[in-house]
């Protein structure tokens, strides 16, 4: 918990998160929506992607993990942390319909990466944290993932979804 944190306050042009619910980056931080507009006030672009509640690759992600018909409803909660700070402007939020093979965290030049085994939830995965460097292709490839859902997902303004 005290890595995240220290990130998201060392964080100086880039924070983006990809998740599909996230439930766990709230529940680390209740105040987490306020400290990402804060950061976004100090001129850190905040970008956050969250999984569409209605779209297929939440229904599939469900089935997957066994759990009932609830994620759709694990990612409203999860977004309601968010709601303000996306309807001000203060971070700019989007729903992605992506099959998500993985959690990322992106820092500036830190990227924690959390790799989702198949049936299992994102948190009983592994979380590696990698730092870009010149020339290293292992956080690039993750930092181009984002990129590329984040182009083809749907802006979010903190309406109901």
């Amino acid at each position: 918990r005290e890595t995240w944190l220290r990130l998201l306050a060392d964080a100086r042009q880039d924070i983006a998160v990809l998740v599909m619910s996230g439930t766990f980056y709230a529940q680390a931080q209740p105040r987490i929506g306020r400290l990402l507009a804060e950061a976004s006030a100090r001129g850190v672009r905040v970008r956050l992607c969250f999984g569409s509640p209605s779209s297929e690759a939440v229904g599939t992600r469900d089935r997957e993990e066994g759990l009932g018909g609830t994620l759709a409803a694990k990612i409203r909660s999860a977004l309601t942390y968010y709601r303000e700070a996306a309807a001000t402007g203060d971070i700019e939020m989007r729903l992605h319909s992506c099959t998500l093979y993985a959690s990322l965290f992106r820092y500036d030049d830190q990227i924690m990466v959390n790799p989702h085994a198949f049936g299992e939830p994102a948190s009983a995965n592994p979380v590696l944290h990698l730092r870009r460097l010149d020339g290293g292709q292992v956080a690039a490839l993750y930092l181009d993932s984002y990129e590329r859902v984040w182009e083809g997902a749907k802006p979010w303004h903190g309406e109901d979804v």
